[in-house]
This record gives C-alpha cells, structure tokens and sequence, in this order.
C-alpha cells in the first residue's frame, strides 16, 4: 500500500504542526500529510514550571487530533526508513509513502543510556528531571529536608539548553521558603566553561548565582550515575596538567583551580582514578538527548547524526527537495520553540516558491532563538540571540503590553511573559499556522 502527497511533513511537534498549519493557511490546496504516532502533543516549555508547582500539568498537553491542521492527513505510525532518491519514507509498518517535498522534524529521543545508570537512577526516582517526568520533580522539591541538591547538565546538545539551571533558581527559592536552605549546598555542574553562551547573559545570571549562594562546576562531563550511594561520577573535561592543582577533592579550597570552580562549597567528593564523585541528597538533570536511530542511520543525517541542512535555507545539502528545522536538524542553534518560531516561516516560503518557480524564495533564517531563564517565582531574564552568539532581542516582542526595556536583566514582566503569553500565543497563534 502507498500514498503520494505535495508535501510530506515528519512529525506532530512544535515544527511539524507550525509548518503544515502556514503551509496550509497560504495555500488551502496542498495535498499535505504528516507521519506522527503521539496521540498527545505537550507544551514543554511549562514543565519547568510544573516541576516548581507553579503551572498544571494539565494544561501542558492536547489531543493531537485537535492539533493536525483541517485538509491535512495525519498518518498515526512512526517513520522508519528514507529513500531519498526516489522520495520515498517507508513507515514501521511498511506503508511506503511518497513526496514532492519533504519537511523532517520529529524532535530528538532523549536517551539516559547514555549515561552509565542513569536509567536505573530515574527508574528508582533518585534521580528527577522536568525532561521526562515534572510532576516527579515537585515531588522531588518538596519533599527534600536539606544537604546537597546537585543540578547537572550534560554534554550533548539538549532541549532548551537553560532548562537545567531555571528549575535549580526555583529550587532554590521554595528552599527558603520552606528554611531547609539553610542546612543546603546547591551545586550547579554542567560541562562547559561558561554559565550561558551570550555574555551580557552569563554576566546576569552569575549575579543570581551569587544572590542564591551557589556552587558552580565547571567543565563536568556527567559518566555515570550510582542511585544505591547517590553519587554523580563526572570527568573533568579541561586539560589541568599544566596548573598542577587539585580540582574538586578534598576541600583546601587554596588549591582549587578558580576556572572550575565558582563558590566553593565543601560537598562530599570521592575520587576514584581520574572521575570525581558528587554526594547527593537530591538531583534533578537534563539527560543526554539526540537524534533519534532511524534519523542517525539515514542517509539524510550528517556525521553528528543531525539532519544535515543549509543553515539559512534549512534546506538539505544534497536533497533540494528537503527540508528540516526544529530539535533534528544540524543548524548551529539552541534547540528551542522558539528557534522554530523563525525557522518555520522559512521554511514554508522556500517550500511555496519551489513549487511556484522552483527557487528559493531569498528568505533566510538568522539563527534567532531564545531561552526564558526563570530565575525565581516572579522573575525571568530572556536570552535572544542570533547565530553570532549576539544579543538580538526580537521587535515583535517589545509591542506587547509589556515594555520590556532590558530583558537581560530580571524582570517581573518577563515572568508574566513566560506563564501566561508564551502558552497562549503557542496554541493560538504557532500552532494555527500564524506568524508572531
């Protein structure tokens, strides 16, 4: 059994639906079908609000039914195999389905295998994380009774790259409000040598950290994590031979190397060979994440295993009839709602000016993309930037009633911004075919 569509769009998410639902709008006529097996498609941008208990879990999911754009076909099954020379995607069932254009975003698979017991830590709930489970985590917060909340970062590319940190601020905060903080040791380890990739960024958010009095390590490369002894074994990923000095051991904090560590607090540490381990009371992660196999073992993917496009026509380097965007693809970007926000009308006007002239349409996407940082209960910084690692705040933003002079910097506006426009302006707006 086979079907044939005009376009052919790889997934229900954020991108899939954002370009069937415009391509749609502009042109009521395309024969239009997307392969998704989810019946629910979730709102993942609130689960970091979720795991704070300040947002319903509810509310962050619907039907998928209700979400697939009228005219368009959902085909309910999962991608397996592409033949790209014959524009054919073969399903897990065997349904072969074939295209003149082709739109790939099914997201990324987040994969804890990655990472030596951690499947087995987060089956236990030793370990919690607002990727797989939020409503685990508020479970998590609110039941810890002080010592070390360990927060950590791995060293692949993730979902939302200031998702690991923005739960760690709230944490924090309920801490005090419930006054276990002060018998607490919050540490932050993540893998890099830098809170956030844009300066003016990373200068706000070390002063939270400094207001909150945490501990932040860097260049830690999460290895493995033992949920019996609740210890997070971490290779330090920066060449110290040079210095000589001791990393994280045993608490003589002259001899600590000041690029590693930022507030030092005296946590139990073991060392076995060249990995420290962290003692924990409680940890919440991002887990390892990337492309899922049947897009790493296509011929679409690049050497990463990312779905190798060109980064300001998101159009596919050797197939000019693909495209990809969102989560999968290779573009130099966070990986972020709203990343597809801009990529998605890109995406859509190269598609309609193919089939009407068959060249691209000149649009190109600039790499903008955000991350609302919630540094607390009321509060939030918004990082925009662009492929340059630029601060870009984006126009459309400021004409909301909210005049945001600065988002840089902590703001009770940007918290109203991120509970209650964002969500509203995702189902009404995005998720309906409707640029913003």
């Amino acid at each position: 059994m086979s079907k044939h569509f005009q376009v052919l769009v790889i997934g229900g998410g954020t991108a899939g639906i954002m370009v069937s639902s415009m391509l749609k709008r502009k042109n009521s006529s395309l024969q239009i079908g997307i392969i998704e097996p989810a019946e629910t498609h979730y709102y993942q941008p609130a689960w970091t609000l979720v795991g704070a208990n300040t947002y319903n879990y509810e509310k962050t999911s619907r039907p998928m039914s209700s979400l697939i754009p009228k005219g368009v076909e959902w085909i309910k099954e999962s991608a397996n195999k592409f033949e790209p020379e014959t524009n054919k995607v073969i399903t897990k069932t065997g349904l072969e389905i074939t295209y003149d254009y082709l739109v790939v975003a099914p997201g990324l698979k987040i994969d804890p295998a990655m990472i030596e017991g951690l499947q087995d830590a987060m089956d236990k709930g030793v370990v919690c994380s607002n990727y797989t489970n939020p409503k685990h985590t508020w479970e998590i917060l609110k039941n810890f009774k002080g010592g070390t909340a360990l927060f950590t970062q791995p060293a692949t590319p993730i979902k939302c790259g200031g998702a690991p940190q923005k739960i760690m601020y709230l944490a924090d905060e309920h801490f005090r409000k419930t006054g276990v903080r002060d018998n607490t040791d919050i540490v932050f380890a993540l893998p890099s040598g830098s809170i956030f990739g844009v300066k003016i960024i990373a200068d706000t958010l070390m002063s939270v950290v400094d207001k909150k009095d945490i501990n932040v390590r860097f260049f830690h490369k999460l290895v493995k994590v033992d949920a019996n002894k609740k210890i997070a074994w971490y290779e330090i990923v920066k060449d110290l031979s040079g210095g000589g000095c001791v990393t994280i051991a045993d608490g003589d904090e002259a001899s600590l190397d000041r690029d590693i560590q930022y507030n030092y607090k005296d946590v139990k540490v073991t060392r076995e060979g060249d990995l420290y381990g962290i003692h924990f009371d409680m940890m919440h992660l991002a887990p390892p994440q990337r492309a899922p196999d049947f897009i790493i073992n296509s011929p679409l993917a690049s050497e990463t295993g990312w779905v190798d496009v060109n980064k300001g026509t998101m159009q596919h380097v050797k197939y000019p009839n693909i495209f990809s965007l969102g989560d999968v693809s290779n573009l130099p970007t966070s990986k972020t709602g709203a990343a597809i926000r801009k990529q998605a009308p890109v995406v859509v006007e190269n598609i309609l000016k193919l089939i009407e002239s068959n060249v691209l349409s000149g649009k190109e996407y600039q790499g903008y993309t955000s991350c609302p940082l919630v540094t607390g209960y009321g509060k939030m910084v918004l990082a925009e930037f662009d492929y340059n690692q630029n601060f870009e705040p984006d126009p459309k933003l400021k004409e909301f009633p909210l005049m945001i002079t600065d988002s840089s910097k902590e703001h009770w506006r940007l918290w109203i911004l991120k509970k209650y426009m964002l969500p509203y302006l995702y189902w009404n707006k995005m998720m309906k075919g409707i640029e913003v």
